[in-house]
């Protein structure tokens, strides 16, 4: 099933809705949506499990050997207002403009590998883990359900 919308995700080219990524995958036909949306609602997985397989993947496959091993990490404040948004809370956001640094919103932390690809003259950042930042300074990784 993962594989399947991994194909779908990569070979789409509308939006990225489970049912395009069938579409995308050839597989509309096999299998029916309501099977893929029940592997979100109710498989067991954890998406920093995920994360460490592909950066494994990614390290295996397009990282030389001699080369070194480049990480990037961002934690950039989204700005977000409200009551009710889950995970905001007021902190310091270095990328503000201005004098005023703090900023009220979520924090997330992705964790990207940066690799050199043959056919791009630039590198590029693959994203492999995310965590969402709580009002404690602790990054809350999200756990797979019970």
């Amino acid at each position: 099933m993962f594989c399947v919308l991994t194909t779908g995700l990569v070979a789409c080219t509308r939006l990225r809705t489970i049912t395009g990524m069938l579409i995308a995958a050839g597989m509309n036909l096999a299998w029916r949506h309501e099977r893929v949306h029940r592997f979100f609602s109710r498989a067991c997985w954890s998406t920093d499990h995920v994360g460490l397989v592909l950066a494994r993947l990614i390290v295996a496959t397009l990282v030389d050997e001699d080369a070194p091993l480049l990480v990037a990490v961002d934690d950039s404040v989204n700005r977000r207002s409200g009551k009710k948004v889950h995970g905001a809370f007021w902190q310091y956001d270095g990328s503000a403009t201005g004098t005023t640094k703090t900023s009220r919103g979520t924090c997330f932390v992705v964790v990207g590998i940066i690799v050199h690809l043959p056919f791009l003259p630039r590198a590029l950042c693959l994203p492999v883990l995310a965590a969402c930042m709580s009002s404690t300074g602790r990054a809350r990784s999200p756990s797979p359900p019970s």
